[in-house]
């Protein structure tokens, strides 16, 4: 199996997300500058993961991106298929001959798919949660998002300073100082 760049970063920024779900939706662009991920290519992958079911999008202003479903019920291996990632340890693609069309399947064959579903089953027995778990144990710390107020709860008095004259008479005495 050859895990890309691909699933690799769709792994980390979905235990990114899941660690900030309880803040509301998270922005692309955070995910991007705390794990040095691509905004591009984040939102490339994130299209895949929502259109798989793993997250779901909020527009406009304080949106991004939670969890589709509940962390314990998303696993690995459903991240990694959803980013088209694929797992697969023969030289062959899983193909019938890939020793050519008169030679049929190499010696191998056979090991290389028992290997195939056994990477398979491991990943499909690690739950995002666990990851999310495990990050928590080591002790990363996950910062608390700003409440965001679109009007103060308390009222700004400014006071106001008066630079013009307020008459003709007043404008009359600035001009004569």
């Amino acid at each position: 199996m050859r895990l890309t760049t691909k699933g690799r970063f769709a792994v980390t920024a979905m235990i990114d997300l899941a660690l900030r779900e309880h803040t509301g939706p998270v922005a692309l662009a955070a995910i991007s500058s705390r794990q040095q991920i691509s905004l591009s290519y984040l939102e490339q992958l994130f299209g895949k993961l929502r259109r798989h079911e793993l997250v779901e999008s909020t527009r406009g202003p304080g949106g991004g991106y939670s969890l589709g479903r509940k962390a314990e019920d998303i696993t690995v291996a459903d991240i990694i298929v959803a980013v088209d990632e694929a797992i697969d340890a023969t030289g062959c693609g899983g193909g019938e001959n890939c020793m050519g069309d008169d030679t049929g399947r190499c010696m191998t064959h056979d090991l290389w798919t028992s290997l195939n579903a056994k990477m398979l089953e491991y990943l499909h027995s690690i739950s995002l949660r666990s990851l999310v778990e495990d990050q928590l144990a080591k002790g990363i710390s996950v910062e608390e998002a700003p409440i965001k107020r679109a009007i103060s709860s308390v009222p700004v008095v400014k006071p106001i300073k008066i630079t013009a004259p307020n008459s003709v008479f007043a404008l009359g005495n600035a001009l004569s100082k």
